[in-house]
């Protein structure tokens, strides 16, 4: 069991940010302080079996799960346009 206690919300967005291909694991530790086998464990808890296998066969060895796999210069976890601020006068 973790020794590391997240509220539901903070539960919701390390999902997230797991589930999205591009945010290293290193990433939802540095924010979190969870490193990728509590991560792993969170995801099976939280995810259905089916679900859980399909996430785990898509980041296992993937690149941009891994800061120290990813090519020199690639600091970010996102696109810079991924996450626009919406305008307050729409």
């Amino acid at each position: 069991m973790s020794t590391i206690m997240l509220d539901e919300e903070q539960q919701s967005r390390v999902i997230e940010m797991a589930w999205e291909d591009r945010t290293p694991f290193e990433a939802i530790e540095k924010l979190f302080g969870l490193p990728e086998k509590e991560v792993i464990k969170l995801m099976r808890k939280n995810l259905k079996h089916k679900t859980f296998k399909n996430w785990r066969a898509r980041v296992s060895g993937r690149k941009t799960k891994h800061a120290s796999l990813r090519p020199e210069g690639v600091d970010r976890g996102y696109c810079p346009s991924q996450y626009k601020v919406k305008s307050a006068n729409k």
